[in-house]
C-alpha cells in the first residue's frame, strides 16, 4: 500500500495528477488490459479449432464489437460515477454524437440495421447507388466491397475495393444477388440471318441451353420454396428456354437461363463454344452481322 500511496504522491507533485484521476486511469488500463487478453484468447482457441476463414472472421469482428461495447460500459462506469444511472450517461453520450457527428451516426445506424436485419452478409453480391461488388468486410462505419463491372464485362471482378458509407443502406435502394433465389436470369442473344434454317437453329440452342443448365433448375426450385416463405418470389417455369423474336438483319433466338450470380461469364463462354461448334457443322444456319446487299424481287422471288 505504501508503494501506491508514494506513486500517487509522485505523480501528483510532479504531473499535477491528483490521486482521484491516477485511481481512474489505472483501473481504465486494467480494464482494457483484461478485455483485450480475454479476446486474444478467445481468437486464439478459434483460429486452433476451425479452419474455415468465414468462421474466424465473424469472430474476430464479433468479438471486437463486444469488446468495445463492454469497455464503453466499463470506462464509463470508472469515470462518470457522479450520473444517477446508466440510461443518463448513455443518453448524453448518443446527444452529443447525434449533434456533432451526424454522419457517423447514421453509419452506426446502418451497421445496427445491417446485424439486425441482414439486409447483405460477408461474400453476398451487391448492388448499391453506383457501386456493384462482393461484400468482403462490415465494419462500424463502413462495408466493403470487392468491385465488380465497370470496365470489366459480365460483371467480373476489376481488383479495385470499394469503402461504403453504412448510412447508404438506410438511404439508397438495395440489390442482392445472393440472397432469396440466390440465382440470375441470364440471356445470350444469337442473331440469324433470314434465309437460315431458324427453326433448326433453335432446337439446336435449346439442345445446349438445357445440356449446360438444367440441372440447376431443381436446385432453384427448392430454393424458390424455401425463399417463398419470407418472400413473394414465384415462377412457373425455371428450366432453360429459346425465345424468338425479329431484328432489322435477321432472326433472334435468346437463350434464357438460370446461372450462379458469380458464374456468369464462365457459363456464357461454355455455351457459346458449343454454339460455335454445333453451328460451324451446318451448312444452312449462317449467322447474322451488318452487311449491304441488293435485291431483285423480279429475279430472286419473295
Amino acid at each position: 500500500m505504501g508503494f501506491l500511496v508514494n506513486i500517487k504522491y509522485y505523480f501528483e507533485q510532479n504531473w499535477g495528477i491528483s490521486q482521484l484521476i491516477l485511481e481512474k486511469l489505472i483501473y481504465t488500463f486494467i480494464a482494457i488490459f483484461l478485455l483485450w487478453s480475454i479476446r486474444f484468447i478467445i481468437i486464439r482457441i478459434v483460429r486452433r479449432k476451425s479452419s474455415d476463414i468465414l468462421t474466424k472472421y465473424q469472430w474476430r469482428k464479433s468479438t471486437f464489437y463486444i469488446v468495445l461495447l463492454v469497455g464503453t460500459l466499463m470506462i464509463g462506469k470508472i469515470w462518470f460515477k457522479g450520473f444517477s444511472s446508466f440510461s443518463t450517461y448513455f443518453g448524453l453520450l448518443s446527444a452529443g454524437i447525434a449533434i456533432s457527428l451526424k454522419e457517423l451516426f447514421t453509419s452506426i445506424a446502418g451497421w445496427v440495421f445491417i446485424m439486425v436485419k441482414k439486409p447483405i452478409t460477408i461474400g453476398d453480391r451487391i448492388q448499391i447507388s453506383d457501386f456493384s461488388g462482393d461484400v468482403i468486410d462490415i465494419r462500424l462505419f463502413k462495408f466493403t466491397l470487392m468491385e465488380i463491372g465497370n470496365w470489366v464485362d459480365a460483371e467480373q471482378s476489376t481488383g479495385r475495393i470499394i469503402h461504403v458509407p453504412n448510412s447508404l443502406i438506410l438511404t439508397e435502394t438495395l440489390a442482392n444477388y445472393s440472397k432469396g433465389f440466390q440465382y440470375i436470369w441470364d440471356e445470350i442473344p444469337v442473331l440469324l440471318t433470314f434465309e437460315s434454317d431458324w427453326k433448326k437453329g433453335k432446337k439446336i440452342l435449346l439442345e445446349i441451353a438445357v445440356k449446360h443448365t438444367e440441372h440447376l433448375s431443381k436446385s432453384a426450385e427448392k430454393r424458390v420454396r424455401k425463399a417463398s416463405k419470407k418472400l413473394m418470389i414465384f415462377y412457373n417455369k425455371l428450366t432453360p428456354v429459346v425465345y424468338t423474336s425479329v431484328k432489322d438483319s435477321g432472326v433472334l433466338l435468346t437463350i434464357r437461363y438460370l446461372c450462379p450470380p458469380k458464374k456468369r461469364r464462365g457459363q456464357q463462354e461454355i455455351i457459346w463454344e458449343d454454339i460455335l461448334n454445333a453451328f460451324s457443322k451446318e451448312k444452312n444456319i449462317d449467322f447474322a452481322y451488318p452487311t449491304q446487299r441488293f435485291f431483285d424481287n423480279k429475279k430472286e422471288g419473295k
